[in-house]
């Protein structure tokens, strides 16, 4: 195989541990370029009966073998790294971590729309659950606010507030509380600290914790009132969260020391993708991510390099439906099935689902079911992550809307491996319900996080594989955003393809439907709203023209309206579910 002259070392190895599969991806150069070649997956073995993650990972080290006739373990059962010469072995080794409990985390901040604040969209990017909170709003006695660390025993404590030559009394009246709470836990029990608070209290917070507890201290969360800075201390809960896992789950250690101690959190790692992703792509739109696990639901959004990173621990297509059927009404789950299933039987689904998460459906119903539950995961996660987005962003002027994003980008497995894509672009239409122009991408293997974890190492490997064919483009979405009767024509396009043919198509109110275009080919669109419809153009009203890549299902047009209403007659809306169906698959 040829060396590329780009780089040192021409393949890696990336390693992702999820709650229920463990995935195992292999990049290599050839004829100078990167590219993704294959992977393995296993079942996950981090919880009962094995608690051991390594046990999955030479799983799927296996079945990568078999299928890329590539040995990568030698007969000690170690990694044979770097590459040898006959093409064996591996020359880089990432790995990342979603798999595991959430991270217990108490927040220790002066104020809760300050401080606290940024604390939250700190730890907002890990798998972790905030339990606790102490902050100058709190108005609890100090022997309650202790009494509740002791019971709750984080994983985590961090601690922010005051900016630089600021607050600093109030500060360590914080401080002294936990410490009297840490100094009562066991040994064994004692959390974590993180200090990204008042850099001039470094000293004094040395003294404080250094013979009580593990800490680091980074640099100010923020600075100054106008400023937030959330870099440093990332990287620092990172670290964190390698340890605290290393420690927990058998395994983890052994990975971490083969990536040379960067074991990342998926969610980390998918970000860093979508951040690259909108640097390149248009500026005046966002690139949004979302990534639907068992344990959790990821959204990233970022805006001309600003990542707005968000784990939604009590959302995911495992145990943490149960919290999501008690957030949400049946109804709203049900709306999306396509079948005249009784309400019961999607309730056991449901609960047999978060007992079992590596499940798969077994008939027609159980799909529709578990593919009625990812829409209304991603529609939850959005609604929450839709508070975190910059307030001066462009999109339709109706509250509630997403601004325009290009591209987004979908992954997990109830999305990738659903049974065609007319499913997954169903999931993701109905799920995240784009505005605009957009393109939807799916990570079919989950590359994303592999690619974020590889970037660290090897960005040109990041880059090419970005830019190859790993991901499936499915379409260009155009979603106009108005007000009109059903079935009143709200669209004209005009298609000119390369070849020099034209194609006029009028679009109504409330239809579905695709405009063939193949991957390879390309054409220029002029596209006509009507009755003051919003495309993303300039405006109500405004017209434009685009040039157009093809891809498996070419131009979809989204005209069922946002939001997407529902009949109020079952039977009228199971049949408008199988057209909507109907009209990607043919």
């Amino acid at each position: 195989m040829a060396k590329s002259s780009l780089v040192d070392a021409d393949s890696l190895l990336a390693v992702e541990i999820g709650t229920v599969n463990t995935r195992a991806l292999l990049f290599d150069a050839v004829e100078g370029n990167y590219r993704f070649l294959a992977s393995g997956t296993s079942t996950s073995t981090v919880a009962a009966p094995m608690y051991d993650a390594g046990e999955g990972v030479r799983m799927a080290l296996d079945q990568l073998h078999n299928i890329s006739g590539r040995l990568l373990v030698g007969m000690d059962e170690r990694l044979m790294m770097p590459s040898t010469p006959d093409g064996s072995g591996i020359d880089r080794f990432s790995a990342s971590l979603s798999a595991g409990q959430p991270l217990k985390v108490a927040a220790v901040g002066l104020l809760d729309d300050v401080s606290l604040k940024s604390v939250r969209r700190l730890v907002g990017a890990i798998n972790s659950r905030i339990v606790e909170t102490l902050s100058l709003d709190d108005r609890r006695k100090p022997e309650a606010q202790i009494d509740s660390i002791i019971r709750l025993r984080p994983d985590i404590v961090v601690i922010a507030g005051g900016t630089n030559n600021g607050a600093s009394r109030s500060v360590l009246k914080l401080i002294n509380t936990l410490g009297m709470a840490l100094h009562l836990l066991p040994a064994n029990f004692r959390p974590e600290v993180l200090y990204a608070g008042n850099e001039n209290l470094g000293g004094n917070v040395t003294s404080f914790l250094e013979n009580l507890v593990p800490f680091s201290i980074v640099p100010n969360l923020r600075p100054n009132h106008g400023t937030e800075q959330l870099g440093p201390a990332e990287l620092m809960l990172t670290e964190i969260f390698r340890k605290i896992h290393g420690r927990k789950t058998q395994g983890i250690q052994e990975l971490d020391t083969w990536a040379s101690g960067m074991l990342q959190p998926t969610s980390i790692a998918f970000g860093r993708v979508i951040r690259f992703l909108s640097r390149v792509y248009d500026p005046t739109k966002g690139v949004l991510g979302i990534d639907v696990g068992a344990s959790s639901t990821t959204v990233a959004s970022s805006f001309s390099g600003d990542l707005r990173l968000k784990v939604y621990s009590r959302l995911g297509m495992g145990e943490s439906l149960v919290g999501l059927v008690n957030r949400t009404k049946l109804e709203d789950i049900t709306r999306w099935i396509p079948l005249d299933v009784p309400d019961d039987y999607v309730a056991n689904y449901i609960y047999n689902k978060a007992i079992y998460p590596a499940s798969l459906p077994a008939t027609r119903a159980d799909l529709a079911i578990e593919q009625a539950l990812a829409r209304e995961v991603i529609r939850a996660a959005l609604s929450q992550a839709k508070e975190t987005f910059p307030k001066d962003l462009s999109g339709p002027k109706r509250a509630g809307l997403l601004p325009w994003f290009e591209p987004i980008i979908a992954a997990g497995s109830v999305i990738a491996h659903a049974p065609s894509f007319a499913q997954s672009l169903l999931m993701i239409l109905d799920g995240v319900e784009p505005t605009g122009i957009t393109k939807i991408i799916l990570d079919k293997n989950n590359i994303a996080p592999a690619l974020g974890t590889a970037a660290v190492l090897n960005s040109i490997l990041a880059v090419q594989v970005l830019e190859s064919s790993s991901f499936i483009n499915l379409g260009t979405v155009i979603s106009p955003v108005g007000k009109a009767r059903q079935g009143s024509p709200v669209l004209r396009l005009k298609i000119i393809y390369d070849s020099g043919q034209e194609n006029i198509v009028d679009v109504k109110n409330g239809a579905l439907q695709t405009i063939p275009l193949p991957p390879g080919r390309s054409a220029q669109l002029h596209i006509q709203p009507l009755h003051r419809f919003d495309v993303g153009m300039g405006g109500p009203g405004k017209s434009g023209r685009l040039r157009v890549s093809g891809s498996y299902f070419g131009i979809v047009i989204d005209a069922r309206g946002r939001p997407i209403r529902h009949s109020a007659s079952p039977d009228r809306r199971r049949e408008l579910l199988v057209k909507w169906h109907k009209m990607l698959e043919t």
